[in-house]
């Protein structure tokens, strides 16, 4: 049985992960076994996850798989936006500097900020009295 030709990229955010599989297709879309429309709602969702596919030029060249988990859907986007990237830099090398310079391979290390002993939360107070 002949292997089948596969580029796989992993991409983090938050606390979401995202295994992405990318095939030699027509380009159809599936995330967690569902349809790309039906898993991200909004349009600023499917656009940021699109955005390696639009910079590198190969929005229909690929069928893309990808198991997502954790987090909620924006940074699950986010993490799928990574792992694209990721993954066409398996499929060719010299696409980096494009992407490199849009931002798209590099770690978004922002996080929730952990509660304060003291605090009612991160940054908020309990309220001050005077009197």
């Amino acid at each position: 049985m002949a292997e089948q030709l596969q580029y796989y990229g992993t991409g983090r955010r938050k606390s979401s992960v995202a295994r992405v599989f990318l095939r030699p297709g027509g380009g159809k879309f599936t995330v967690n076994g569902r349809e790309f429309d039906q898993y991200f709602l909004t349009g600023a969702q499917r656009v940021e996850v699109k955005q390696p596919l639009v910079t590198s030029e190969t929005s229909s060249t690929f069928d893309i798989t990808a198991n997502v988990s954790g987090g909620g859907i924006n940074g699950q986007a986010g993490a799928l936006k990574m792992g694209i990237a990721r993954a066409l830099l398996e499929f060719n090398i010299e696409l980096r500097k494009k992407l490199k310079a849009e931002g798209f391979l590099s770690r978004d290390a922002r996080g929730k900020e952990r509660k304060k002993y003291g605090q009612k939360g991160a940054r908020k107070r309990f309220q001050f009295s005077k009197r």
